[in-house]
């Protein structure tokens, strides 16, 4: 569904209910107001709505934004703010909370009328925080990857590639949107921001204001305790990721990487090394004149035809052991069944040490060979001296161990009797951590290695169970929520 698609559907329900209020509750003031209110509201609703079914998809999101805010912050005069942001990300679950709650409580409150001055100031103030968002997203794709966002004379023509966060986050899962389109739907949705806070006593009120209270205040308890549950105890009821259960990952992959070996180049976008000026040659053009075309200009973009299929995530789904070698078919090209630990944050401290190493000391000679223009190198064993190095020892947290320990080793060993493997997939540590990790544990399993925004897409659950067979990702389980071996067997398998 396109962004157009959905406001058109919303404004369709907006209609509709504005018909209702003016002539069944007969509450309306302002046609306009009234539709604007409704409309409004109804967006805010759905998109709070997609949303809450996945918090950490959103405080995902808010990490992203914190680190790049962070990076941008600390390479200038304004440095000393830079600090905030790694400690505002480590809260990034409960923000990603109140802010969708405050979204979803916001539309309900301009769908009945709450407090309209209120409800009014507070609309502006999201819409506003919403268009510095999506408009540092977008405005990025005019700053170098070796530039600072402030430093303005730096800028350049606006490319994709170079955006720091390549979707904002709106809509979840559900639509991805490219980020000017965001920012465009921010700057549209300030009208009706200052329209509200203009002209605020024209707003119907739907209900009086003890039973919005009531309604406000219920909304937001069952909101909090349903985000909270599926934040720390489920995955989300309703999955809009391209890792759903059932799903072909295999045949996906295939045809999304089939789609874009088929783009075409139409032509290049180039800049003129000495003047500036931009130009767009044709790419046959630009092939017969390759050598002249770059000695003058420099590429900014090629310009290629649409792939038949949207790329998703999928498409980048590879996963290597420690030294590299491709390990992706041990789960798309393996007809039996598999299971998948993914984990993409290793919960562990790293304390350094100091400890003392021995260290030979060789002496090395040159020495010139007889008869002869060469000359040959001689190392000499001198003696064997000492040394303070430091070291870190590994401390894995005690409920990290205890979630291998209590929850998946017993559901691994199961899985081995009836002839399933297992592979751990974990991102961020290398193979002396990951034997660490399987002495820590006594788990029989491969551990392999992948992306970790690529296994936070997959999984929300740190770590999680995934049940493979034939490329397709048959069943997700939280650890918290893991049915027994036998159950999954009966189910999934016979």
């Amino acid at each position: 569904m396109s962004l157009i698609e959905l406001m058109g559907y919303i404004g369709i329900a907006a209609l509709l209910a504005t018909l209702v209020m003016t002539y069944v509750f007969k509450v309306h003031k302002s046609w306009l107001m009234t539709f604007l209110q409704n409309f409004t509201g109804i967006l805010f609703l759905f998109s709070g709505w997609v949303k809450v079914v996945d918090p950490l998809g959103t405080a995902f999101k808010m990490q992203d934004y914190f680190a790049e805010f962070y990076a941008t912050f600390a390479e200038t005069r304004f440095g000393f703010l830079a600090p905030v942001f790694p400690f505002l990300s480590s809260y990034s679950g409960t923000f990603a909370v109140a802010m969708i709650i405050f979204e979803i409580v916001l539309g309900i409150m301009l769908i009945i009328g709450y407090k309209p001055r209120l409800t009014a100031l507070l609309f502006l103030v999201l819409i506003l925080l919403f268009t510095v968002l999506t408009g540092f997203t977008f405005l990025t794709g005019y700053v170098p990857m070796d530039a600072n966002f402030f430093d303005f004379s730096a800028w350049g023509e606006y490319k994709a590639t170079n955006m720091r966060v390549t979707d904002c986050g709106c809509f979840g899962d559900f639509i991805k949107l490219e980020p000017r389109t965001s920012f465009y739907k921010d700057i549209f949705l300030l009208i009706p921001g200052f329209y509200f806070l203009w002209r605020w006593k024209d707003m119907h009120q739907l209900v009086t204001a003890r039973t919005g209270l009531a309604i406000v205040l219920g909304s937001l308890v069952l909101l909090l305790g349903y985000s909270v549950y599926y934040t720390i105890m489920d995955e989300p009821q309703i999955d809009f990721r391209p890792f759903r259960n059932g799903a072909n990952i295999a045949a996906i992959k295939k045809t999304e990487r089939d789609a874009a070996n088929a783009v075409q180049v139409l032509a290049m976008k180039m800049k003129n090394k000495t003047t500036g000026e931009i130009k767009q040659f044709a790419y046959a053009d630009y092939l017969k004149n390759l050598d002249k075309i770059t000695q003058e200009y420099e590429t900014i973009e090629q310009i290629k035809t649409e792939p038949a299929i949207k790329e998703t995530k999928i498409s980048h789904f590879d996963i290597t052991d420690f030294e590299g070698n491709e390990k992706t078919d041990v789960y798309l090209a393996n007809p039996k069944a598999q299971l998948m630990i993914p984990v993409y944050h290793a919960e562990y401290t790293a304390i350094p040490v100091n400890k003392t190493v021995k260290d030979s000391v060789f002496i090395y000679d040159t020495i010139r060979i007889a008869g002869k223009d060469s000359m040959n190198i001689v190392k000499t064993f001198k003696e064997v001296s000492e040394k303070e190095v430091v070291d870190y020892n590994i401390r894995w947290n005690k409920e990290f161990l205890r979630q291998f320990n209590d929850v998946i080793r017993p559901l691994v060993e199961a899985a081995a009797n009836d002839g399933v493997g297992t592979g751990v997939v974990i991102s961020g540590i290398d193979q002396e951590k990951a034997d660490l990790l399987a002495k820590e544990t006594g788990l029989k399993a491969e551990f392999h290695t992948a992306d970790e925004k690529l296994l936070k897409t997959i999984m929300r659950s740190n770590p999680g169970i995934i049940l493979w067979k034939n490329g397709v990702l048959l069943q997700k389980w939280h650890y918290k929520k893991v049915p027994s071996w036998s159950e999954i067997k009966n189910n999934l398998l016979n």
